[in-house]
């Protein structure tokens, strides 16, 4: 998986992929990412790489959940 800057499909909004990182139990992959936009919730956020990666469905049109902008 590519690091760096990631668009949000549905919303929009920017992202920075910073790591991929293992659940210290399960091994499972996460997503460390940073909200490259002013979000008073939080500005570090992590998914698991599956969700991450996965295609969602807009307006009928299968299309990944994050899109790939540059490094």
């Amino acid at each position: 998986m590519k690091l760096g800057k990631y668009k949000h499909s549905k919303k929009g909004n920017f992202y920075r992929v910073i790591a991929v990182g293992k659940h210290s139990e399960t091994l499972e992959e996460y997503v460390v990412y940073e909200a490259l936009y002013d979000n008073p919730t939080s500005k570090i956020w992590i998914r698991p790489k599956d969700m991450f990666l996965e295609e969602v469905d807009i307006n009928g049109k299968q299309t990944p959940r994050f899109i790939f902008v540059e490094e």
